[in-house]
């Protein structure tokens, strides 16, 4: 077995890196003296079909554990999809069928390995073990736990209090996600702050069976670009890894001075003492502007390319700092009723928002301009014969004709 020479303390530097808890911490160093590759867990459901940046806090943590020489154990549970992650619910999810989960499942696999090196990277599916399990096996696993021991994690004691209807199936999901690393036997497994109760059940597990507990470690949730809330697809507030180059790089160059700071630390590869000397930098008095194209170009060269991040740079730049509007927004014309069309409808409606709702948030934001003037009036009527640069945000364009 290969053993690993990097020293304790350098490795720890590298764990902690951006970590929001490591349980417990001295097994972890405990470990590491044994100088042997660690099993280092995190799993996944393939709840849907593209990652996005917050998705990969706890990828690029696997990536560090594999560059110190630990086995990344990637696993895609594909079983536990099925009944659903209760974590943060308010109500039942709905299971994904086999279908979802498979097709869900390629795609991971395929965005994983723009961050994992996919020759030390070995992709397990809890199917694998779960769906050979008889109705006795399940009910012993379910025997493991106490509902009085399921009602301590923070959703299910809402939701049970509240009144909210909690199906029995999904306490099996801490259940399910513990067992996976009785049989992985890891001894390392990662997840988010909200994952906790989730982890340390397989800890509990794992002593059940006779195993050396695993290590926890909990990275935070990871704010998307409003900087409060989480990245989310269903909050629009995400940067996807399979964006065009342009439009991360917008996205990117849109987050607060402070929050690429967030970013840095938990995105980037960049050695720390680097980025301290970025903030040095700027305090001196250095644009943060151009601090933060050094880390937009450095996560799209990641699933880009170096050639595609720096044209996304010199496109934003033309663009934006130029105030320019691009050469190849699209032209649309539409027909407008008699009394005028909607804004908030036209705005939907060509694209530049996603919904009337959305329209109307940015309209009272400031962020919607015709011909580069704000649109001050969320019910305002556009009527017809009316021809120009319709914008939302510093990236979205059309060209409208109003007939």
């Amino acid at each position: 077995m290969k053993s690993i020479e990097e020293p304790i303390d350098k490795q720890m530097e590298i764990i902690q890196r951006g970590a929001d808890e490591i349980l417990v911490e001295k097994e972890l160093v405990a470990k590491l003296k044994e100088g042997r590759p660690l099993k280092i867990k995190a799993g996944f459901d393939p709840t849907a079909p593209d990652l996005h940046l917050g998705h990969t806090v706890l990828i690029n943590k696997l990536r560090q554990f594999q560059d110190l020489g630990h086995e990344v154990l990637f696993l895609i549970g594909d079983f536990t999809g099925m009944i659903g992650d209760p974590t943060g619910k308010s109500a039942t999810r709905p299971p994904l069928t086999q279908e979802d989960v498979e097709k869900n499942s390629e795609t991971y696999q395929q965005q994983i390995f723009k961050i994992l090196d996919k020759d030390k990277t070995k992709v397990v599916f809890n199917s694998e073990w779960m769906s050979k399990m008889s109705s006795a096996d399940m009910i012993k696993l379910a025997a493991s736990s106490t509902v009085a021991r399921m009602l301590e994690r923070d959703d299910f004691s809402k939701r049970y209090k509240g009144g909210q209807s909690i199906a029995i199936h999904e306490f099996l999901y801490p259940l399910i996600q513990g067992y996976d690393s009785v049989v992985m036997q890891a001894d390392v497994e990662l997840g988010g702050t909200d994952q906790k109760f989730n982890l340390l059940m397989g800890r509990q597990l794992q002593e059940q069976h006779g195993q050396k507990p695993q290590c926890v470690l909990t990275m935070p949730i990871l704010e998307g670009l409003d900087g409060v809330q989480k990245m989310s697809k269903s909050l629009n507030n995400y940067i996807g890894i399979a964006d065009e180059p342009k439009d991360m790089f917008g996205k990117i160059m849109s987050i607060s001075d402070d929050l690429m700071w967030r970013y840095f630390e938990l995105l980037s590869f960049r050695p720390m003492s680097e980025i301290e000397g970025f903030q040095q930098e700027i305090e001196a008095g250095k644009n943060p502007r151009d601090i933060k194209f050094l880390l937009a170009e450095e996560i799209i060269a990641r699933f880009h390319s170096e050639a595609e991040a720096t044209a996304a740079r010199e496109g934003f730049i033309a663009q934006f700092a130029k105030n320019k509007i691009p050469d190849d927004i699209p032209e649309l014309s539409f027909d407008a009723p008699e009394e005028g069309y909607p804004i908030a409808n036209l705005l939907k409606d060509a694209g530049l928002c996603g919904s009337t709702s959305d329209a109307m948030r940015m309209i009272q934001q400031g962020a919607a301009k015709i011909d580069g003037e704000k649109i001050a009036d969320k019910s305002v009527k556009i009527s017809s014969g009316t021809e120009g640069v319709f914008q939302v945000g510093k990236r979205k364009f059309a060209r409208l004709t109003i007939n």
